[in-house]
This record gives structure tokens, C-alpha cells and sequence, in this order.
């Protein structure tokens, strides 16, 4: 469990699409290549600490003929932003995919004080 000691929670969400190889014969789509992509995503604005992250996926579209496998995470969680990294495997044919995030953590206050 994670305790804030903050008073002040802030909440971050959005949604990216991370593809569309089906349109123009991209590695997800033709099995031929890298099987991982990775998205930067920013936060509005920084959190106080590093905050807790749900990624997950909103949309998928794959090939029907083959098995469908996909692994999806937050990865370099930071104040100020993270990493999206959607992989897949073996013959696994993806055309599109777009993922929602929600971030949770601490914000700070005016009365902080900031010594460095």
C-alpha cells in the first residue's frame, strides 16, 4: 500500500494512439522486425513525487488467424512523466492499438519550501 502525505492528490489521465502498421506495412503488422514500441508521455504538470501508473489498453485491433498476444506497461515512472512499452510475439499480427493511463500521486503546494 502506498501512503501520500500529501493533502494534495493530483490526477493525470490520457490516451495515445501508439499505432497503425496495418495502413502502412509496419513491424506490428507484418511480424517482420522490432515487436516492441516505446511512447514518452508527459504529465501535465510534475508530480511532488513519482506516481503510481495504470496503463492499459482501449483499443486493439488484430488479425484474426493468428493468436493474439500483447503485453502492455508503464516503464521509467518519473515526476514528470513515463514510458508506454507495448510488445508482442511470435506470429502475432496487430494493426492498431491505443492505450488509456491514469496517473495517481502527491502534488506540491505553494507553502512548500524548495532548498537545494
Amino acid at each position: 500500500m502506498r501512503r501520500m502525505a500529501s493533502h494534495l492528490i493530483g490526477v493525470d489521465r490520457g490516451s495515445v494512439m501508439l499505432f497503425s502498421d496495418y495502413q502502412d506495412g509496419g513491424a506490428m503488422w507484418t511480424g517482420e522486425g522490432p515487436r516492441e514500441l516505446r511512447r514518452v508521455v508527459e504529465f501535465a504538470e510534475p508530480f511532488r513525487s513519482v506516481p503510481v501508473v495504470q496503463v492499459s489498453i482501449s483499443m486493439w485491433d488484430m488479425d484474426r488467424r493468428t493468436n493474439q498476444r500483447a503485453d502492455i506497461s508503464a516503464e521509467m515512472v518519473n515526476p514528470e512523466g513515463f514510458v508506454i512499452v507495448f510488445r508482442t510475439w511470435s506470429d502475432t499480427r496487430v494493426a492498431r492499438i491505443r492505450a488509456d493511463w491514469l496517473a495517481i500521486g502527491e502534488l506540491s503546494a505553494e507553502e512548500d519550501w524548495n532548498v537545494e
